[in-house]
């Protein structure tokens, strides 16, 4: 499904994140607990709305890999750092459509399908209580459905304002549950 420099760069970009995660809510070096803790939650959301996107592309039968952005994960290793603030940008599936192209429709539902990811863990973990789980892949699904270039959302807006709404809605309640 992946091919080995996708693993490595996954995984790269999940280690990345889930520290960075875990930084801004200690506000400083977490604790290994936290930090395996956090890397549960943040890979599993990871690794799963890239998951999404790339089986979903493919399933129209687009090519989809998934590429780390080095500056993304350095950018929010800075930010976090010096800053505070949580902005995570640690790359993306990259999609070439095939011979016929993608519809707006198509790539409305590819750019959804992460999001969606998302929001289903989120419900399987606040079923199992770890309501930290829920609240990280709760706010990925939201962030991603900011609806402005290069972000998700503004794909799923531009092909059907009411799928958008719902996704943002949705996750805004598992977010508002999460705390």
């Amino acid at each position: 499904m992946f091919t080995r420099r996708e693993v490595k760069e996954l995984a790269i970009s999940a280690v990345v994140i889930a520290f960075v995660f875990a930084y801004n809510i200690t506000g400083g070096i977490p604790t290994l607990n936290l930090l395996f803790i956090s890397l549960i939650a943040v890979s599993t959301g990871f690794v799963f709305h890239e998951l999404a996107h790339k089986v979903t592309a493919q399933r129209f039968g687009c090519w989809a890999e998934y590429r780390m952005w080095e500056l993304g994960l350095i950018g929010a290793l800075f930010l976090v750092v010096v800053t505070g603030w949580l902005f995570i940008a640690p790359g993306a599936v990259y999609i070439i459509p095939g011979y016929f192209g993608i519809s707006r429709r198509e790539d409305g539902i590819i750019s959804a399908s992460g999001a969606i990811a998302n929001i289903t863990l989120a419900t399987i973990f606040l079923l199992i209580g770890f309501k930290f789980g829920a609240a990280i892949n709760a706010w990925l699904a939201l962030f991603n459905m900011i609806p402005f270039p290069p972000l998700d959302g503004s794909k799923v807006i531009r092909w059907n304002f009411a799928v958008w709404g719902t996704i943002v809605a949705v996750a805004l309640l598992l977010l508002s549950i999460s705390y």
